[in-house]
């Protein structure tokens, strides 16, 4: 099983980062291939990072197409390009955010997601009513770090972030936490620890739905609007993409 692992923002680091956290859950007979696009935004946290960086996962779809993927994963929170991306493929499509929402609902009546900055925390929330768990989620919390934030080993990432989920756990009624970025993949087994309560991060949970999709024979519908896009000349840019 290849499983093909998109982050969708340029910043290296980030990459080798969720490439490791992929590996370390995928099975044994799984090859997880990551990339990153070669242009873009360094780090997303906002609608407008969103929608650039949508360009770059879909030329990595259609790049893993060439290569025969069994499955993708878009390791970004906000799950830019997600529905176009299930359009250019019939292998599985799973965005980070929720792949998390899922499994999070499965182990917890309730759970808190903490991501990075408030205006982010918007982005989630949205993505909370489009996916059908609002009432699933509690509250989502902003620790109001810059995502590039968490590449710096000398910051106070790890604290704040620990002290953010502290207070989802004493204050909202809940039985697990969501980490709402990509970028705290290798954070996971530490914070289970200090937290002693589940913590779910998306880059895991997306791998291992890929992997049980995959296993199933199950992959994207293409009856209805998830059908491959209607072939029409492109120009500009995006020549090469008319089919």
């Amino acid at each position: 099983m290849q499983i093909h692992v998109i982050n969708p923002n340029t910043t290296a680091s980030m990459t080798d980062k969720i490439g490791a956290c992929a590996n370390r859950v995928a099975a044994e007979h799984t090859q997880i291939h990551v990339s990153q696009p070669d242009s873009g935004p360094v780090s997303i946290e906002s609608h407008f990072d969103e929608a650039v960086s949508a360009v770059g996962v879909l030329e990595e779809i259609r790049r893993g197409e060439a290569l025969g993927m069994d499955a993708y994963v878009i390791a970004c929170f906000g799950d830019p390009g997600l529905l176009a991306a299930r359009e250019l493929t019939r292998a599985p499509v799973i965005g980070i955010a929720e792949a998390g929402f899922h499994l999070a609902a499965l182990i917890s009546t309730r759970f808190s997601v903490v991501t990075t900055l408030a205006r982010t925390a918007i982005i989630a929330e949205h993505l909370l009513d489009q996916y059908g768990f609002r009432h699933n989620c509690r509250r989502v919390r902003a620790t109001d770090l810059p995502v590039l934030e968490l590449e710096n080993p000398a910051g106070n990432a790890y604290q704040a972030l620990l002290e953010e989920c502290q207070r989802a756990r004493e204050e909202d009624g809940i039985g697990a936490i969501v980490l709402g970025c990509g970028g705290m993949a290798d954070l996971t087994e530490r914070l289970t620890h200090d937290l002693q309560m589940p913590v779910i991060e998306g880059v895991s949970a997306a791998v291992k739905l890929a992997e049980s999709l995959v296993s199933l024979g199950l992959g994207t519908s293409k009856h209805g609007d998830l059908a491959f896009p209607r072939p029409k000349p492109f120009s500009g840019r995006f020549a090469d993409w008319g089919v």
